[in-house]
């Protein structure tokens, strides 16, 4: 475009996704491929909006802000601006940063952007500012619009092993002070290394494990220097690495009813739940003094059919969901008498494991509907499935957002079948055809697509 139109005012692009995706990397590639300046710096914690507009020089210490530091240290007109971790900006009493940088990210009034310690008009508008963010959720709503958002998902396990065979081996030997060809690890032990300790979407984890196993490799040389090459084998990681951070117990933890595999969006990219849910006797319940139900929002909803328990904090969207989850089942299986005696005489548990760590959002609604369908009836869920979607109160399928993540995540954890909303078909043609390959799709648009489909 600027060649076209030299003058012309370009977008201020935000990258967005997960840590380690390579935002940063890809903002120092713009900047060399168009031949300009690179200047970093962070606005994480920043809480004094001077820090961007800089302060009035009647004041001791009086200094420019950071927009005008960074343009003075990258020494041009026009460089390439990476401001970083826009989504970690602090509000005080100070002042309001997010809200002073409206004026810098705007291309139709950076051209008089006014520095409080300068006292005069700075044209901004050469600059190429590139902002990055692990999730757009608390950036203000003004200052998201002035930018074009860019999401960055992360990497399948083929990319990463890719990745880190033709770069990050070669970078940590160099750095380790290891030789060319002192270091031998093979694919399979890349892809041990993968499933085993490094399942995080960016390669920021993976670079760390090879960097441990280097230093210890190092280690081994200096105490023998007549080794002339270390060969890594899977069985080694153990020695390295120690034991194994993830383990694929996917199938064993679905062999039972009322166990479903749902899957999330979190800032850090996608991950898998397991929604559980088990039958108390109600005369159990009754032995053991449990007190009446609360008032909804909270972690135990009541209505004339008994009781329903949620545990796993969970915030008040996904309370929401179980409670339409509940009612539809109940009202699905009205007609069935085993399904009648069974809310009759049961009260029901459901659990999402990881309770320490805070979960909402309305996307486990077919998945809680399906886990409750699965421990009513006595159906199990099909192996290697995985599911997301809202569920509305009459039974529809609602889209949700992430889908992208959530591929990639089920990809990661070996699922092979995922079912979404139909109205989310679209959003697949946003992932390359490759990462694609190996996965069947089910396109619910009612709740009862997604029993067809999931339950055995």
């Amino acid at each position: 475009m600027r060649k076209l139109n030299p003058n012309a005012k370009g977008s201020v692009l935000c990258l967005v996704g997960p840590p380690g995706v390579g935002k940063t990397s890809l903002g120092k590639s713009i900047a060399r491929a168009m031949g300009r300046n690179f200047f970093r710096f962070s606005l994480g914690g920043m809480r004094d909006e001077a820090e961007i507009k800089g302060h009035r020089r009647t004041y001791i210490g009086a200094m420019p802000g950071k927009i005008l530091g960074a343009l003075k240290r990258a020494g041009t007109q026009n460089p390439v601006l990476l401001l970083d971790e826009i989504d970690k900006l602090g509000v005080s009493f100070q002042g309001d940063p997010a809200s002073a940088l409206l004026e810098v990210l705007d291309p139709e009034q950076n051209s008089g952007f006014l520095d409080h310690y300068l006292d005069m008009p700075f044209d901004l508008s050469k600059v190429m500012f590139i902002v990055t963010a692990n999730s757009t959720t608390s950036i203000p709503a003004p200052l998201l619009d002035r930018m074009e958002i860019v999401e960055l998902s992360g990497y399948t396990l083929e990319e990463k092993q890719e990745i880190a065979r033709v770069h990050v081996l070669a970078k940590e030997a160099e750095r380790h002070g290891l030789a060319s060809g002192l270091l031998g690890i093979s694919d399979a032990t890349l892809r041990a290394l993968l499933l085993n300790y490094s399942r995080e979407p960016g390669m920021r984890s993976l670079q760390q494990n090879i960097a441990a196993i280097c230093r210890k490799i190092a280690a081994r040389i200096v105490e023998n220097p007549r080794l002339r090459k270390v060969v890594v084998k899977p069985g080694d990681l153990y020695d390295y690495l120690g034991p194994v951070r993830f383990e694929s117990d996917v199938a064993r933890r679905t062999q039972s009813p009322g166990v479903v595999v749902g899957l999330a969006w979190t800032p850090l990219g996608g991950e898998i739940l397991f929604i559980e849910a088990t039958d108390v006797p109600r005369r159990l319940t009754a032995q053991n003094g449990s007190t009446g139900i609360a008032a909804a929002g909270s972690a135990e909803i009541a209505n004339s059919f008994g009781q329903f328990k949620l545990t796993g904090q969970l915030g008040e969207v996904m309370t929401e969901s179980a409670a339409i989850a509940y009612s539809y089942v109940k009202k699905k299986t009205k007609r069935d008498k085993t399904a009648r005696a069974f809310f009759d005489q049961n009260d029901i548990h459901v659990h999402i494991p990881a309770g320490a760590i805070p979960k909402d959002g309305p996307s486990a609604g077919i998945t809680m509907a399906t886990s409750l369908l699965s421990l009513v009836t006595g159906r199990k869920a099909r192996p290697g499935m995985a599911m997301t979607g809202e569920l509305s109160l009459v039974g529809k399928v609602l889209p949700v957002g992430g889908i992208r993540e959530k591929v990639l995540a089920a990809k990661r954890a070996g699922l092979k079948t995922i079912v979404l909303p139909k109205r989310n078909k679209k959003d697949l043609k946003e992932i390359p055809a490759a990462n694609l390959k190996g996965l069947k799709f089910v396109f619910a648009d009612s709740v009862e697509d997604v029993f067809k489909a999931a339950l055995i």
